[in-house]
């Protein structure tokens, strides 16, 4: 029998995301083709071949790169990424919150305009390699390195895997973004950083 394949983590700069554009984009269509059954990701939904058309994905993660506080982790196997994280800080005036044009809710308080909130923008696993603890290794370990207080992400109601998977990660529902341009309701979903935890809680 063939020995499988170590998944391989590894974090890409701004100049090396932009470079491997083309393989993500790969990734990001897989995962979105076949995503009835995973937690593949905090926008994680059922696919749409509008919404998740390759030239709209890579316009995004092309502004994405650019954020503030832009970091970025991929799994990969071989030569292939088989799973990627991305994040940065969202707008300080709900400019392109989350790449919409949404005011932060309310629960959130301050922490959008103080700079001291991250948001993961995708997260991503190939179909052929999930319920390989993929997902929870990438998000776990992004984390360890952002400079904020706390970490959000937006995952749409009727994903009810995504939800499952980051309430195992001790995430929490903060609140809702109402339906918007062609978008279904989305659900914010948070976690205080351990760096905030005693101070918040």
């Amino acid at each position: 029998m063939a020995a499988v394949a170590e998944v391989f983590f590894r974090r890409l700069s701004r100049w090396q995301a932009d470079q491997q554009r083309e393989s993500i984009a790969d990734l990001y269509e897989a995962t979105y083709r076949d995503s009835g059954d995973a937690a593949a990701s905090g926008a994680g939904n059922p696919y749409d071949p509008v919404f998740h058309d390759r030239r709209a994905f890579l316009t995004r993660f092309g502004a994405d790169v650019q954020r503030p506080g832009f970091d970025m982790l991929i799994a990969t196997k071989g030569s292939a990424p088989v799973g990627c994280i991305y994040g940065y800080l969202p707008g300080r005036q709900g400019g392109w919150w989350y790449g919409r044009h949404d005011i932060a809710p309310d629960e959130l308080g301050q922490l959008p305009d103080s700079g001291r909130l991250f948001t993961i923008a995708e997260l991503m696993v190939d179909p052929a390699h999930r319920r390989q603890n993929i997902a929870a290794r990438l998000q776990a370990r992004l984390l360890v390195r952002v400079d904020a207080d706390r970490v959000t992400t937006l995952i749409e109601s009727s994903n009810e895997a995504a939800k499952a998977a980051y309430a195992a990660w001790s995430w929490s529902r903060t609140g809702t973004l109402p339906a918007a341009d062609g978008r279904p309701e989305l659900e914010v979903w948070s976690q205080w950083l351990p760096s905030a935890t005693l101070e918040h809680h």
